[in-house]
């Protein structure tokens, strides 16, 4: 079991990152300012993810919730780092372009490396730190025709460098949490801990909570399913077989997908130069993969509460 979970977890992140590549369409499309969006992101989606809590605690005949102050703490740490990224995106769109923003979030991989050195002692080849620069080196060539430095945006440029600590720390705290806890308790309670904490946000910002139309709360309804319950759930999942370092960088391919569905459902430009971005991206997590590999059993192993 422990072998083919392995097996499934990169396909399973793959499909993560396309989940997530949907967010910034939805966020395009919602009728809602972007704090307020993101809050229904989570806020509709928990009762998909209690649900699918539920269903898994009758199937294994106990409790997967918390049990200890360190397992509430560290549940609330990655719902309160996955708040601190979404809110301060959100922010760093509305003070720089969408393209800086977009691309200094993606700049977790180096965070999340420098995270596992520093707190972790792990070590990582020098195969494995090519493949990220190259992912990297892909993500700027993809975002660089839009990429603009100027000191007017100074402080929307570091709000997105700060998202990606942020997200760096929710990738750590998953990666971790998922050697104890199982895909759906990991995403129900920090899921809870995001929303409450991303509604007073909105609510600060002076943002509506309340869509005006039935194709408002369906571009919500999207957002939640496809890419907190279904994209975000996938990732979960991932982590418990893979390292966060490799994770993180394979997670670069959102931006690429979301260049792609940016183009078919947009209508916006996907020229040469963004292909060629897309495709160092996709080499670079071929090559950190390659740098990066580990055996099933040398993985940390999944809560026996399910997947």
């Amino acid at each position: 079991m422990a072998i083919s979970r392995y097996r499934l977890a990169l396909p399973f992140l793959i499909l993560g990152a396309i989940g997530i590549a949907f967010a910034p369409i939805f966020v395009r499309l919602s009728e809602l300012g972007p704090v307020a969006t993101a809050f229904h992101r989570l806020f509709l989606a928990l009762p998909a993810l209690w649900l699918w809590l539920a269903i898994a605690e009758r199937n294994t005949q106990r409790s997967q919730g918390p049990r200890t102050a360190r397992d509430r703490l560290g549940l609330a740490a990655a719902g309160l780092f996955f708040a601190g990224d979404l809110a301060f995106w959100h922010w760093s769109i509305q003070l720089t372009s969408v393209a800086n923003a977009t691309l200094l979030a993606n700049f977790a991989p180096v965070f999340v490396a420098l995270a596992g050195f520093l707190l972790f002692a792990e070590r990582f080849s020098r195969t494995f730190l090519a493949g990220m620069a190259a992912a990297l080196t892909g993500a700027c060539v993809l975002m660089g025709k839009s990429f603009a430095i100027g000191a007017d945006a100074l402080l929307g440029d570091i709000l997105g460098l700060i998202t990606a600590v942020f997200y760096a720390g929710y990738i750590v705290s998953v990666a971790r949490l998922r050697a104890r806890f199982s895909t759906p308790t990991i995403m129900a309670w920090s899921s809870l801990v995001t929303c409450t904490a991303l509604l007073p946000i909105a609510l600060i910002a002076g943002e509506s909570l309340v869509p005006v139309t039935l194709y408002g709360w369906g571009v919500l309804v999207g957002l939640a399913l496809v890419s907190q319950v279904g994209g975000q759930s996938l990732i979960a999942f991932a982590l418990a077989h893979l390292p966060a370092a490799f994770s993180s960088v394979s997670l670069l391919l959102q931006p690429a997908m979301a260049a792609v569905l940016a183009w078919i459902i947009l209508d916006e430009a996907l020229g040469p130069v963004q292909g060629a971005g897309a495709l160092m991206i996709l080499a670079g997590i071929v090559i950190a993969r390659r740098g990066s590999r580990a055996a099933p059993a040398a993985l940390p192993r999944a809560a026996a509460g399910g997947p």
